[in-house]
C-alpha cells in the first residue's frame, strides 16, 4: 500500500463523487464521459494549475505544501478527518531503512487491569489491525459470544472484527443498519491504512477482504473516511432481543497500543435491562460450568 499511490487513488475517487451541481458550476447541458469533476475543474476550485493538480492525481508529486493541500481538500469539501487522512497521505515518505517487520500486538497490564475494572460493561481491547487482543465477559458475550471466549489468547487465531463484521453471519445478524457499521470498519481502516503504508499484515487483511468481499471491496474503493470514536446502534442479540448500545473507542493521544472499544446504554432503558439480562445468563453459565484459573485469564493476555 503505497503512500502516493493511496494518495493519487483518494484524490481520484473524492473527485469522481462531486458532481459540477454540487460545487456551483454550469455545464450548459454537456454530456460528460465520466462522473464527477474533471481535473481542471478542480484545479480551478482550489487555485492551482491543472498540470500540477494532474501530477499530483498521478502520484508524480510528493512535495505539495499544506497551503495547497488545504486549497485541495477544501474543493473537495473534506471533513476534518478526511483532510487530516490528505496530510497523511501527502507526507514524504522517511528515507533509509526499509520498514521492520511489525511485532506482535499484545494489551498492556494497565488494558488487561481497565477490562477487568469495566465489569459488567461490554468491552473489548483491537490492535491497529482490528484484532481482538482481549476482551471482558460481557465483551465475548455481546459481541462474539458464538466464538471460544478463550480465542484471542491465541495470536495466531484471533478474531478479526472487520472480518467479522464482513465475513461473518452471526456478527452481520447483530446490525440492524449492517451497512452504516461496515462502512464505520472500512473507514477507520482507511484511516490505518494511511498512517501504516507499509504494514504488510495490514496490507493482506485488505486484500482478503477485497477477494472474499463484493460489498467490502465497493466500499474500499470510494475511499471514504471515517473516524467513528463515537456511535449509536441498534443490535440484534440472539440471546437477549434488541438493545441499543452506544460503541465508544478509547484510544491513547499518541494513537500507539490497542483501542479499548466499550457498549453502554441508556440508564433506566430497556437496552439497559437487555445487558443486565446478558450479564445474569452469562453469570449462570459461568457458575454451571467453572473455568479454571488459566482459563479465567486467557481472555486478557
Amino acid at each position: 500500500m503505497d503512500k502516493h499511490g493511496q494518495l493519487a487513488d483518494f484524490l481520484h475517487a473524492r473527485r469522481s463523487l462531486l458532481r459540477p451541481d454540487d460545487v456551483g458550476l454550469r455545464t450548459y447541458g454537456e454530456r460528460r464521459r465520466v462522473p464527477g469533476l474533471r481535473r481542471e475543474e478542480l484545479a480551478m476550485l482550489a487555485g492551482i494549475s491543472a498540470p500540477y493538480y494532474a501530477r499530483l492525481e498521478q502520484g508524480q508529486s510528493r512535495n505539495a505544501s499544506r497551503e495547497v493541500l488545504d486549497a485541495i481538500a477544501s474543493a473537495l469539501r473534506l471533513d476534518e478527518s478526511e483532510r487530516a487522512h490528505l496530510h497523511e497521505l501527502a507526507r514524504a515518505p522517511k528515507r533509509g531503512k526499509a520498514a521492520p517487520r511489525p511485532r506482535p500486538e499484545r494489551i498492556t497490564p494497565a488494558t488487561s487491569a481497565l477490562l477487568t475494572a469495566l465489569g459488567g460493561t461490554p468491552a473489548i481491547a483491537l490492535g491497529r489491525r482490528s484484532d481482538v487482543l482481549a476482551w471482558n465477559t460481557q465483551g465475548h458475550a455481546l459481541f462474539a459470544g458464538h466464538l471460544d471466549q478463550g480465542a484471542p489468547a491465541e495470536p495466531g487465531c484471533r478474531p478479526n472484527m472487520a472480518k467479522l463484521v464482513f465475513l461473518d453471519a452471526h456478527t452481520r445478524d447483530l446490525y440492524t443498519d449492517w451497512p452504516a457499521k461496515a462502512k464505520a470498519v472500512v473507514g477507520n481502516l482507511r484511516l490505518t491504512a494511511g498512517r501504516y503504508p507499509d504494514d504488510p499484515l495490514l496490507a493482506g487483511l485488505v486484500g482478503e477482504l477485497i477477494m472474499r468481499s463484493p460489498e467490502f471491496a465497493t466500499m474500499w474503493a470510494d475511499h471514504r473516511i471515517l473516524a467513528c470514536d463515537v456511535a449509536d446502534y441498534e443490535m440484534h442479540h440472539p440471546t437477549v432481543g434488541t438493545l441499543t448500545v452506544t460503541q465508544q473507542t478509547l484510544q491513547s493521544p499518541q494513537g500507539s497500543g490497542p483501542a479499548v472499544v466499550i457498549a453502554t446504554t441508556v440508564p433506566g432503558s430497556p437496552s439497559e435491562t437487555a445487558l443486565k439480562l446478558l450479564a445474569h445468563g452469562t453469570a449462570s453459565r459461568e457458575a454451571a460450568s467453572p473455568r479454571t484459573d488459566a482459563d479465567a485469564s486467557a481472555d486478557t493476555i
